[in-house]
């Protein structure tokens, strides 16, 4: 593969870890305000203490499906995120080649 076709798969896997990697920060973030929002309610059916709200928000199907969706996010971003350190170990080998062949051609004259 040449350079021009790794850094062309570099940059097609860059535009798709981006948006992977903000819809996982955004669903990390959501996470803190659904449990917040699900304590409130806990408390408004009777959980009067912290410890009671937040194991009532945690068991709640809303949560666990965010969850569920954190953890698909979160597998999305880092096979993206793996799928780049491969090609920039592919371009990094590349340079090592063509830094060995340039040497090579000088130590012969060529």
């Amino acid at each position: 593969m040449d350079i021009e076709e790794l850094l062309e798969r570099y940059r097609q896997l860059a535009d798709r870890y981006a948006p992977a990697r903000a819809n996982r920060e955004y669903i990390d973030e959501y996470k803190k305000s659904m449990l917040a929002l699900l304590m409130k309610d806990a408390e408004r059916n009777g959980f009067n203490s912290g410890v009671a709200q937040e194991r009532e928000a945690r068991a709640n199907k809303q949560y666990l499906k965010l969850l569920d969706d954190l953890k698909t996010a979160v597998h999305e971003e880092e096979k993206i995120r793996y799928h780049l350190k491969a090609v920039e170990l592919e371009i990094e080998i590349y340079r090592t080649k063509s830094a060995n062949e340039r040497a090579e051609r000088r130590a012969y004259g060529a």
